[in-house]
C-alpha cells in the first residue's frame, strides 16, 4: 500500500514467477494487493525489479533477506547491501483466540495442540486430531505420560520415515524437514476452574 517504501529496488507486483528481461513487452499475468485474483498486463521495465515477496512456502523471503516469520524482533534489519528497512513489511501483532475452559466439561482425551510449522506444514487438522483420537483412548488414563507420548506421535508422524526418496509421511507425501515441537495440553484441568 505504500509502494515508496520499496526503494525503487522493488516491485510490490506478484506474478506466477520471475520476470525475465527478454519477457519486456510481452504479457504475463500478475496481481496486485488489492486484487482478488489475477489478469494480464504488459511487462515494462520496473516489472524486473525484484519481488516483495519471492519464493513459496518456507522459502518465502521478504525482500530477498529473511523469512517472515524470522524478522519480527529485528528492528534494524535491513535489506543487504541497502538502506532499505524491513520492519514496516512485517507486522508483530499475533492472532489470538481465548477459549474460556470453564464453560464447558473436559474429558481426560480432551487436549489442545500447540505445535510449530514443523507439523502443521505436513499434516491438516484434521489428521492430527484423527491421531490424537486414535492414540489418547489406547493409554492408560492414569499414566501420567500419555500426553507426552502422544505429542512423540505426533512428532514421528510428521517426520515420517526416512526412504530411498527422503522422510515420507502417509500417502507417500514428504514428511517434515523442519524443527518439529509439540504439545499436546490436557483441558481436563480446566473443569476445576468452575
Amino acid at each position: 500500500m505504500q509502494p515508496h517504501l520499496l526503494g525503487n529496488e522493488f516491485t510490490h507486483l506478484e506474478f506466477p514467477r520471475r520476470v525475465q528481461r527478454k519477457e519486456l513487452g510481452k504479457k504475463m499475468l500478475y496481481r496486485d494487493f488489492n486484487m482478488t485474483g489475477w489478469a494480464y498486463k504488459t511487462i515494462e521495465d520496473d516489472d524486473l525489479k525484484f519481488p516483495l515477496i519471492y519464493g513459496e512456502g518456507k522459502k518465502a523471503r521478504v525482500m530477498a533477506t529473511i523469512g517472515v516469520t524470522r524478522g519480527l524482533g529485528d528492528h534494524d534489519l535491513k535489506v543487504h547491501d541497502s538502506n532499505i528497512y524491513i520492519k514496516p513489511f512485517l507486522s508483530s501483532a499475533p492472532e489470538v483466540r481465548v477459549y474460556d475452559l470453564s464453560k464447558y466439561e473436559h474429558g481426560a482425551d480432551d487436549v489442545l495442540i500447540l505445535a510449530t510449522d514443523g507439523l502443521w506444514d505436513v499434516l491438516s487438522n484434521e489428521e492430527v486430531a484423527e491421531a490424537i483420537s486414535q492414540f489418547l483412548p489406547n493409554c492408560d488414563p492414569d499414566d501420567p505420560h500419555r500426553y507426552t507420548l502422544a505429542a512423540q506421535d505426533l512428532v514421528m508422524r510428521a517426520r515420517g520415515v526416512l526412504k530411498d526418496r527422503g522422510w515420507r509421511i502417509s500417502n507417500d507425501r514428504l514428511g517434515s524437514g523442519d524443527d518439529i515441537s509439540v504439545y499436546v495440553i490436557p483441558l481436563i484441568h480446566g473443569n476445576k476452574l468452575s
